[in-house]
């Protein structure tokens, strides 16, 4: 008796010649890169967050209470670093930086579709060889 992984294994040795199709990529649509520049800003957003905040934990056990000590060896005692350094402010920060990013990314890809189709008008767009398997 024959299985189907034995029907299988003599489609795949008999080759099919493949059939090869050039397109030419003429426009991206605005609003299909707004939201996939949007939507790369966000994992970009989360990745910033994290990162910060692992970040802040290795230098909080690590070089945190050396900086500590030098600061209070400037100011005679009377404050620490890590009054000014603490989780919080570092994840205000980190916060602020990924919405900046959010909004940075979204407009160049919007920009970047914008200046495509533009230059395609001149250039006549990108050549795309596909093949069927």
């Amino acid at each position: 008796m024959s299985t189907v992984a034995d029907k299988l294994a003599k489609k795949s040795t008999h080759k099919t010649p493949a059939k090869q199709v050039r397109l030419r990529l003429v426009y991206i649509d605005f609003w299909s890169a707004v939201k996939l520049s949007f939507l790369a800003a966000v994992a970009l957003a989360i990745v910033t967050v994290v990162s910060y905040f692992l970040l802040y934990l290795v230098v909080a056990a690590t070089l945190l209470p050396r900086l500590d000590e030098f600061f209070t060896s400037f100011t005679d005692g009377g404050a620490t670093l890590s009054q000014y350094v603490g989780l919080p402010q570092v994840m205000a920060f980190a916060a602020i930086i990924a919405i900046l990013n959010l909004v940075v990314v979204t407009v160049l890809g919007a920009v970047t579709a914008g200046i495509y189709n533009l230059a395609v008008k001149v250039t006549g767009g990108l050549l795309v060889g596909f093949t069927s398997n």
